[in-house]
């Protein structure tokens, strides 16, 4: 004990002493979340900060207003949350796109496979509808490869396979967000 609170001492001490260097922030993106509704986006649900560390990115989910339970979690190939319009039906964020598969693999493989780069961790929302979680994407080794995207929140869970169901079983488009910074 006494060694980490010297650790802690020497580092409160050396973070406040004049004349030294202090740490740049990490560069960080950002991505507004607001509920996907048929005339675009809706209200806000919250913010993913998602920042650059040696081992991949990762994702800091502070979120709230979702339905509870397990929600699909993925990067999509377009900046923008507006939704898509046809005769037959409106898809909210649709013109997000499909997932983001820059090596065009066409396969739903989660975030450890060799599928679509877009496939990130399954969101587990609290009974509150709340998700404050640091999620890791080792495979995503650069905030470069996220710029001009944006993520999206589905209904429902996913199972990181196209079999039963296309793109691991989740369900509608529930929150989208832009990514910037």
């Amino acid at each position: 004990m006494r060694s980490l609170a010297l650790i802690l001492t020497t580092s409160i001490l050396a973070a406040n002493a004049p004349g030294l260097a202090q740490a740049e922030p990490a560069p960080a993106l950002h991505a507004a979340m607001a509920l996907a509704t048929p005339s675009g986006p809706g209200a806000s649900v919250g913010e993913v900060t998602i920042t650059q560390t040696p081992s991949g990115v990762t994702f800091a989910l502070d979120l709230h207003g979702l339905t509870p339970g397990p929600h699909g979690f993925h990067v999509h190939a377009n900046p923008s949350c507006a939704p898509t319009v046809t005769p037959e039906k409106t898809t909210p964020a649709g013109a997000a796109g499909g997932h983001l598969d820059p090596a065009k693999t066409g396969m739903h493989m989660g975030p450890m496979g060799e599928g679509h780069l877009g496939d990130l961790p399954v969101v587990q929302v609290d009974a509150g509808g709340e998700a404050h979680v640091i999620l890791a994407a080792p495979r995503i080794t650069s905030l470069d490869q996220l710029r001009g995207h944006s993520l999206m929140i589905h209904a429902g869970g996913d199972n990181y396979a196209d079999q039963p169901a296309p793109l691991g079983g989740g369900g509608a488009r529930v929150a989208c967000g832009v990514i910037e910074g």
